[in-house]
């Protein structure tokens, strides 16, 4: 991708399949290799261009001998692959595309973030009507509503200035009936969220209540069981509040400047009795609620940390509409299902990765290893005419032609995987602080990926580790990996043929950091954390009791009030009348056995109850493996959710008593 300025926005240079266009600048490879060991030679090769970064106590870093480091050395592999794909494009005269990157006006960046944010009624003829924003704002923690109060007083200042008609909300009425119902604030440190009884499992309206919180109360004092150690991701409170928490202690002297230490440290995820929640474990109607909050939390994240936060807009091009190669993954994936349907991964790329893994993943320099230039264009044109028929001979591809089909795959996406919208996000986790506030901001970005785009990168990146798992043998590490994947995610279509310039060797550096992040931590990306479920719990929960305020308020015919009453007591659940307290009723409708009593108790986990229910044989049982079930919570204060095996259920079901309980397939 090479990004050109203009008066009106940013150009990226797309380019047509098998290569795109435009030939290589007279003496490219000799003037970038002279720029490159010219900065080698100047020792600059750290991720955040500082030549003085030491450790807490003084002394300097010494990485020369870990595997995971980034040095001189091992960024060739970084310059090597932006060489062969730029000697790929000079054999290749196609006409290029231009993806032009909106920049916007005045104002016009803060409205199209509310609109994300899932609070567009705030402006416009719709601002009168903002139930739905009360509810979701109501649930922010102090350091979201800042970055929301932020963006309505630039919107607010820009409407006025250009004389807008529509009703321009004023910050203060906005957050009124949040900041009205705390009346013992008074410093202003508290948070915007309103909390549940902590006394009482009992809601206002005489219906069973969680016990959760998402005050600030909770977030200043963690528990003692919370996790204390620097490699431990706490998931449960806000990462902008640790963050702003981290700032104003003094404890935040010590980590300053920690982002330069390029040595991984193992994080890891406390257990969480609750469970943990992945990506697709909940209700679609409660992802969009975790878009919402995901990309508030980054936003407020990054202003806490100092870090500007801007969303790139592409305008609108005409792309392909069939084929593979240059085509959007949402085509590709839409053509794909009708093949195969409920596959969510596009066809090509799956094949792609399989052929490679069909020779041994021990080869030597795997990946970094072009293809034949020639050959590679020959496959591309021959798999345009031949995939979709089933004709394509595919041991005529060696592996390393596979690789860099895979490859030129992904560089040739009308559009950057990491998406025109975040992908600078992703390129800035790199100026982040911390490790830990880079990988925090990492997991947000994963959030607000569009589903097609997230589950490509998730295939990718869990290849990428398998062929690391064979590094003793292909000799491919971590960091060689990422140096060599890097250019193909970040760099979209490679450098201009300008001179290189040298804060394009600190983003090099910077962007293979944030590989090797991705590919190192990718179980953890791939989480929801836990404070963001517990908001939309919130959400769910507010929106519940609103929705039944307004239908008491209202005079129902007598037809509609026994409807009603009939489907109260449908609802109605075996936890307050069928079964005794501490009891719940699971219900397993594709299993011989298809309705149980389960008594709670302290150490009974999810995994329990799947295994008791598959363990009851029967002639019409389904033949259903372990791995292939698993058990739901569905309604009360969450849509859907999927838990994972190690969930304690006594304390799931104090945090929603009104659920019900279900085991079946993710399929199902």
């Amino acid at each position: 991708m090479n990004w050109r300025s203009g008066s009106r926005g940013v150009v990226l240079t797309a380019y047509h399949p098998s290569g795109g266009g435009g030939d290589a600048p007279s003496g490219f490879q000799s003037k970038r290799k002279q720029d490159r060991n010219k900065y080698r030679r100047s020792g600059q090769y750290t991720m955040n261009h500082d030549h003085s970064k030491k450790t807490p106590d003084g002394a300097s870093i010494d990485r020369s001998g870990s595997q995971d480091s980034l040095d001189a050395l091992s960024m060739d592999d970084y310059w090597k692959e932006l060489e062969n794909i730029h000697e790929t494009r000079g054999n290749n005269h196609e006409e290029r595309v231009a993806l032009v990157v909106k920049e916007p006006d005045e104002g016009e960046l803060e409205e199209e973030w509310l609109k994300e944010a899932g609070l567009s009624n705030l402006f416009g003829e719709s601002s009168s009507d903002s139930l739905e924003s009360e509810v979701f704002l109501s649930t922010l923690t102090r350091t979201q509503k800042a970055a929301v109060e932020k963006r309505v007083e630039t919107v607010t200042q820009t409407m006025r200035k250009k004389n807008k008609q529509h009703h321009i909300p004023d910050v203060r009425d906005i957050f009124r009936l949040q900041n009205d119902s705390k009346e013992n604030v008074c410093d202003g440190s508290e948070s915007s969220t309103v909390k549940t009884s902590e006394n009482k499992n009992e809601t206002q309206d005489g219906t069973r209540g969680p016990k959760f919180s998402l005050g600030m109360d909770d977030q200043k004092r963690p528990p003692e069981d919370m996790p204390s150690s620097d490699t431990d991701i706490n998931l449960e409170i806000s990462f902008a509040e640790q963050a702003a928490n981290l700032k104003d202690s003094s404890v935040g002297e010590m980590y300053k400047g920690g982002g330069a230490d390029t040595l991984l440290p193992n994080f890891r995820l406390p257990k969480d009795k609750t469970g943990t929640t992945k990506i697709g474990d909940l209700a679609p109607q409660d992802m969009k609620k975790v878009y919402s909050l995901a990309l508030i939390e980054l936003t407020a994240l990054y202003d806490i940390l100092g870090t500007e936060f801007k969303q790139q807009k592409a305008v609108k091009i005409k792309t392909k509409d069939s084929g593979l190669f240059g085509v959007p993954l949402s085509v590709l994936l839409e053509q794909d299902q009708k093949k195969v349907p409920g596959t969510k991964i596009p066809l090509i790329f799956q094949k792609l990765i399989a052929q490679i893994e069909e020779g041994t993943l021990e080869t030597e320099g795997l990946l970094r290893i072009p293809g034949v230039a020639t050959r590679v264009k020959s496959l591309c044109q021959e798999l345009e005419a031949k995939f979709y028929e089933g004709t394509f001979n595919w041991e005529n591809v060696k592996q390393h032609d596979a690789a860099s089909l895979l490859k030129l795959f992904i560089r040739e996406l009308p559009q950057p995987l990491l998406t025109v919208e975040y992908l600078k996000a992703f390129q800035d986790v790199q100026n982040l602080p911390t490790k830990k506030q880079q990988l925090q901001a990492l997991n947000l970005l994963v959030l607000l990926l569009p589903e097609v785009n997230r589950d490509t990168l998730k295939v990718l990146l869990e290849f990428l580790q398998r062929v690391i798992d064979h590094r003793d043998k292909n000799k491919m590490t971590l960091k060689n990996v990422a140096m060599v994947m890097a250019p193909n995610l970040f760099t979209f279509h490679g450098f201009g043929s300008k001179t290189i310039e040298q804060s394009e060797f600190v983003m090099a550096a910077g962007t293979a950091n944030v590989m090797r992040f991705m590919i190192q931590y990718q179980k953890l990306l791939w989480t929801i954390p836990k404070f963001i479920v517990n908001q939309v719990r919130k959400q769910n929960t507010e929106s519940q009791k609103k929705e039944k305020k307004d239908r008491a308020m209202k005079k129902l015919l007598k037809k509609m009030a026994y409807d009603r009453e009939k489907h109260e007591k449908q609802e109605k659940t075996p936890n307050d009348a069928d079964v005794p307290q501490g009891v719940i009723r699971v219900q397993a409708p594709h299993l011989s056995k298809v309705s149980m009593a389960i008594q709670l108790t302290e150490e009974l986990k999810a995994g329990d109850i799947v295994a008791r229910f598959l363990s009851q044989k029967s002639g019409n049982v389904q033949t259903l493996k372990k791995e292939e079930v698993f058990l739901y919570e569905i309604g009360g204060n969450i849509g859907e959710r999927c838990l994972d095996d190690d969930t304690y259920m006594k304390d799931l079901y104090q945090l929603n008593p009104n659920a019900e309980w279900v085991i079946k397939s993710k399929q199902s």
